[in-house]
């Protein structure tokens, strides 16, 4: 069974830096793309980052406006993993961090995996 599960959550002060990272099992997706969502309480699930997968040439990645630049998405396909490096933490990036797999659109409702998601609580 395809699993996909979060880790590295946490608390903490604006301006600081975490790690997420997500551990894929029960089937290969080194050919999916790998994304972040992030959903705040009382907001919808949001795009934060894609990763393209293997099958293709150059490893894309793509971001959503409110994390460019201070997000970095990475995959390791021999470890099966995607991590997702947040630098420069703000109170609005506190939500529940999903990872997901798809296969290319950064539609939530569209996505055919996801994790049980890990907490990001950012102080200010």
């Amino acid at each position: 069974q395809a699993q996909l599960v979060e880790s590295g959550g946490g608390l903490v002060q604006a301006g600081g830096s975490l790690r997420l990272s997500c551990a894929a099992s029960g089937r290969t997706f080194r050919s999916y793309f790998m994304y972040w969502f992030r959903q705040a309480p009382g907001t919808e699930r949001e795009f934060v980052a894609r990763i393209s997968g293997s099958a293709g040439s150059a490893v894309n990645t793509y971001y959503s406006d409110s994390v460019k630049g201070r997000f970095t998405i990475s995959r390791d396909n021999a470890k099966n993993t995607v991590d997702l490096q947040m630098n420069s933490l703000k109170p609005g990036d506190t939500a529940v961090y999903y990872c997901a797999a798809g296969t290319g659109t950064i539609m939530a409702r569209d996505i055919d995996y996801w994790g049980k998601g890990t907490l990001v609580t950012v102080s200010s």
